[in-house]
């Protein structure tokens, strides 16, 4: 007899919420399956969601054209907001939200995050900034005959340069730069700070020693407003460079050992034993 009835009403899991609707004595069923518990857990959250949540202010609900819901954060479609908020309860919704808060405060660290994330400050370019024109400046070719080195100092002036604001520099490439044809011979140093253009310097494309403090050193005189630049070459950097016995491709003049003394003539010229002509009389 019990086979039969058992075959007349098969046996199911009713799960704690149907268990309540239906006015059924709590334990009276079978133990709920992992997949019902799951199902009763995804209801309540949706429950508490649609009491608890203000749909009109989430920035990531959005209702498409065909009549479903989207969730603009992790890109998922739902049939209708019940499912939209269970959504938004669960591992993957959170797990978004915590990489855009990460990511809007590492962007934005004037925020209270900032003593949270150790992040380096990003200088933002400005727009629409009238530039006044280019900076004074001068630059000095040095030749150290103890160490053999070539250097250039490059000393610029800021006059009109804005409150709190220090010029920035940076090397380029060659192939970086638009306005002359490519040569791999030479490297380009770029000094900026507004409201002035920046100026670019062309040298070779020489290894710059940096071992040292002192072999590479910018410096920044508020009082002054100059901004002084001083690098050296490494010893052997020019046979890398450029190829020997190609005329004056140096910006140090042409040859490649120590530049002459004080008034002597350039390698390459000699004084003319016949003395020039007068100059001619109208």
């Amino acid at each position: 007899a019990e086979r039969r009835v058992g075959s007349l009403f098969p046996a199911f899991a009713m799960s704690f919420m149907d268990a309540r609707e239906h006015g059924s004595k709590v334990g009276s069923a079978g133990v709920a399956s992992a997949q019902n518990s799951a199902i009763d857990r995804r209801e309540r959250l949706r429950r508490l969601a649609l009491e608890t949540i203000d749909l009109a202010k989430d920035p990531y609900f959005m209702r498409n054209h065909v009549g479903s819901y989207e969730c603009k954060l992790c890109l998922t479609v739902h049939g209708n907001e019940g499912n939209y908020l269970a959504h938004t309860q669960g591992k993957r919704h959170q797990q978004n939200l915590a990489r855009r808060a990460t990511r809007d405060a590492r962007d934005n660290p004037s925020g209270p995050a900032l003593n949270l994330l150790n992040t380096r400050r990003t200088i933002q370019p400005r727009k629409n900034v009238a530039k006044i024109g280019r900076p004074g400046y001068r630059v000095t070719k040095q030749f150290c005959r103890v160490s053999n080195r070539r250097s250039l100092l490059f000393q610029v002036d800021y006059p009109e340069i804005e409150d709190n604001l220090r010029p920035r520099h940076r090397f380029m490439s060659a192939y970086e730069q638009k306005v002359e044809p490519w040569d791999k011979a030479y490297q380009y140093l770029l000094i900026a700070a507004e409201p002035y253009e920046t100026v670019a310097f062309k040298i070779p494309n020489a290894e710059v020693e940096k071992r040292d403090a002192n072999d590479f050193v910018a410096h920044w005189e508020p009082d002054k407003k100059t901004f002084t630049l001083q690098l050296y070459f490494k010893k052997n950097a020019f046979d890398k460079a450029f190829d020997k016995g190609k005329g004056n491709t140096n910006v140090f003049g042409s040859g490649y050992g120590a530049p002459p003394p004080p008034g002597a003539l350039p390698v390459g010229f000699a004084p003319s034993a016949v003395p020039p002509p007068p100059p001619p009389r109208y």
